[in-house]
């Protein structure tokens, strides 16, 4: 008997058992299902190579071809959709992503009727508008929303659009055509900025024949749509919904607010419990039994009501009598603002004698390290006295269940035993020790001063690239910390040529985990700029609160001094309260007390100018600061042969030269002193994406070649 292999692209089939007994009956045969670059997982008619090795009947061919059909086409119907992730800015390529031409055509059905959720916006703010838009009916649209056909929406209203879905070729969509309205108008623009992440500029563009677009040209859209698979329908799930994720969207808010499951809507868009992150202008799947009604909408609130006058309004005098109202009326108004103005005194003049006692506190300030120097917050100012009784512990654990209840609350006898009693050989760095709790690793870390901050933070946050905070401990005024532990350390040991593991052997990161480290360190500052509730700036964006877990992957750690800008005029707050770490700082902020997303940029363009170089960040060359000496060379005419001299050189040369130029227009870019010409973290996060893609095919070939010359 031959060996019978049935091979995807994606992944491998075991050879189905009926043809496993077929094979068995009909000795000789062979089916063997070729890998192709033409395969296409998401087709729905899986393209082959049938070799028959032996002569073989009609009818047997037949039987076994009809098999492998039904085979095919019930993987199809069981798959589920991937999420389609962070798609590249450059219209042109697809990057990673496999889904930014649509869903795959994977449903029960070729056609269904299916859902999407639209942004209302003054230019598409009534039913016919959307509908028009869209490619939907007016009295459906209207009748779904419970609305009249004539509603005009409220900016920012969710409006539920009903489609209906089909399968195009291998994809799944919903089309309606666009008009262009604008000389300024893109492919990017259209999809995003009009159909908000309903359509990507890649799906467009695929329905086009044109490299640009031109007033008054009608363009083919794709709308992103899915019917069930053959497993959702036999869990109950009768309508997908295409949701479009916005700032602050988490997958476990949009699955509450429609009703659905977490893990299910996890399930439909293969993500995880561990890798969850979502992102705007993109779009997510929500597995629907009923559809979707108005009361699962939200709506921006209603506008505050017009302030009240103090004084009543005026009413035309009577024949007799009306001088005598008019005078009462002066003497009311007079006597209501005097006493307003009596008031206003007194809070002012409370407030300020509260501030100066406070400032008068020395016990007010405390210092974390030689860098830090944080306020103590009063909400917890109450925890961070010694505990001299039970009935206190129980106060104080119940106050820490409040403020966090996603964090678990240590005892301090549970600490001594993780660590061997704080023992030497458990000693990493500072007050941080590695310890085993319940069989996990953990770091321990102590810390003296305000913790509200950074617990009330971290207890919200469960993101791949932010260190995670799994419990805290309070003991004699001290807290301790539960993270998780991160193997491989700090990045900035490993820049700076410290010898890991083998004593006798220096260990490098590679020019592709360097950009990786990048990456992930940006997507984690994204995240905290733009989905995080309120938004946070970290401030203190530094190589030693890098930390690299076992697979060389980026975690931000010491969230101590991050800081929320949410309410402040232009994104950006103010401080005379200057702390950080010299070499990090932006100018902005230590010229002006300037705190915004900007001032985290600054930092992270320094990290990536250590990675780089291998230098530390306030290190010089003769007398130019590191980053003197980056610009010089990249204002030179021979900038891409001198930057070779300025790379770290235990990678040995061992780069892509044109990447790393590319690596170092970015860091230009982020260092500038005008904080409002550095690009922002989603911009960055894109740029690198392609930089670590393009890096990662570098290494690929270099290894083939390494590997063709070894074998000669």
């Amino acid at each position: 008997m031959k060996v019978r292999r049935l091979t995807y692209r994606d992944g491998s089939w075991k050879t189905p058992s009926i043809i496993t007994k077929i094979l068995r009956i009909k000795r000789g045969i062979v089916i063997h299902f070729e890998k192709t670059d033409s395969f296409n997982s998401q087709s729905s008619s899986v393209p082959c190579i049938v070799h028959f090795l032996l002569q073989m009947g009609v009818l047997q061919s037949l039987i076994l071809l009809c098999i492998f059909s039904l085979i095919s086409s019930s993987f199809h119907t069981l798959a589920q959709q991937p999420y389609e992730g962070l798609t590249p800015d450059n219209c042109g390529t697809t990057g990673n992503s496999t889904t930014a031409f649509g869903y795959s055509c994977n449903g029960v059905n070729s056609t269904c009727q299916s859902y999407l959720i639209f942004r209302s916006q003054p230019q598409y703010n009534t039913v016919s508008s959307i509908a028009n838009l869209l490619g939907s009916n007016s009295s459906q649209l209207a009748q779904i929303n419970s609305v009249s056909v004539n509603n005009t929406f409220e900016t920012n209203s969710e409006v539920i659009v009903p489609v209906n879905c089909s399968c195009s070729g291998q994809y799944s969509q919903a089309y309606t055509i666009y008009t262009v309205q604008s000389s300024s108008e893109t492919f990017f623009s259209i999809a995003n900025n009009t159909y908000q992440g309903l359509s990507t500029c890649q799906a467009i563009m695929n329905q086009t024949t044109t490299e640009y677009v031109y007033v008054g040209q009608k363009i083919p859209i794709p709308l992103r749509c899915a019917c069930p698979t053959k497993n959702q329908s036999a869990a109950g799930f009768n309508y997908l919904l295409s949701y479009t994720v916005t700032w602050g969207d988490f997958v476990s808010t949009i699955s509450t607010q429609f009703g659905a499951d977490t893990a299910t809507t996890l399930q439909a868009n293969e993500l995880s419990e561990t890798s969850y992150t979502v992102y705007p202008f993109t779009t997510l799947l929500v597995p629907l039994q009923n559809p979707p009604s108005s009361s699962q909408t939200l709506t921006p609130p209603p506008p505050p009501p017009p302030p009240s006058s103090t004084a009543p309004p005026p009413s035309s005098p009577s024949p007799s009598g009306g001088s005598s109202k008019t005078w009462v009326y002066v003497v009311i108004a007079v006597a209501a603002t005097i006493a307003l103005m009596v008031v206003v005194f007194l809070v002012f003049f409370l407030s300020y004698r509260k501030r100066k006692r406070r400032e008068a506190d020395p016990d007010h300030i405390s210092k974390t390290s030689k860098d830090v120097s944080i306020l103590t917050s009063q909400s917890f100012a109450s925890y961070q006295k010694p505990l001299k009784s039970e009935d206190e512990s129980s106060d104080f654990l119940a106050g820490i269940a409040d403020i966090a209840q996603s964090i678990k609350v240590y005892k301090f006898e549970d600490l001594q035993s993780a660590t061997d009693n704080f023992s030497p050989m458990c000693w990493i760095k500072g007050s941080v020790y590695r310890g085993t709790i319940n069989g996990d690793l953990a770091a321990i870390k102590k810390i003296n001063g305000d913790v509200s901050k950074e617990i009330n933070l971290l207890s919200k946050i469960n993101h791949i690239n932010i260190i995670r905070l799994s419990g805290v401990c309070f003991n004699e005024g001290h807290w301790y910390f539960v993270y998780e532990y991160a193997m491989n350390g700090s990045l900035t040991n490993w820049i700076h040529g410290e010898i890991h593991g083998d004593m006798s052997t220096p260990k490098v990161l590679s020019w592709t985990h360097r950009v990786q480290i990048a990456l992930d360190v940006a997507m984690g500052l994204n995240y905290l700029h733009s989905f995080t509730n309120p938004p946070h700036v970290h401030k203190d964006m530094k190589s030693s609160n890098i930390l690299l877990d076992g697979e060389f992957r980026a975690k931000i750690a010491n969230c101590g001094l991050a800081r929320s800008t949410e309410g402040q005029e232009g994104g950006f707050a103010l401080t005379k309260h200057i702390v950080g770490t010299k070499g990090y700082m932006a100018p902005e902020y230590l010229e002006n007390g300037l705190i915004s997303p900007k001032l985290d940029v600054y930092g992270f363009g320094v990290v990536m100018l250590e990675l780089i170089s291998g230098k530390d960040a306030v290190s010089s060359q003769g007398d130019l600061l590191l980053f003197d000496v980056l610009l010089a060379i990249l204002q030179d005419e021979n900038k891409e042969e001198k930057l070779g001299g300025f790379i770290d050189p235990s990678l040995q040369a061992n780069y892509p030269s044109n990447l790393a130029l590319s690596l170092a227009g970015l860091i230009e870019s982020c260092l500038t002193k005008d904080p409002g010409s550095r690009p922002g973290m989603d911009e960055i996060v894109h740029i690198l994406s392609r930089i670590l893609s393009t890096s990662k095919t570098w290494e690929s070939s270099l290894l083939e070649d390494q590997s063709i010359g070894s074998s000669l």
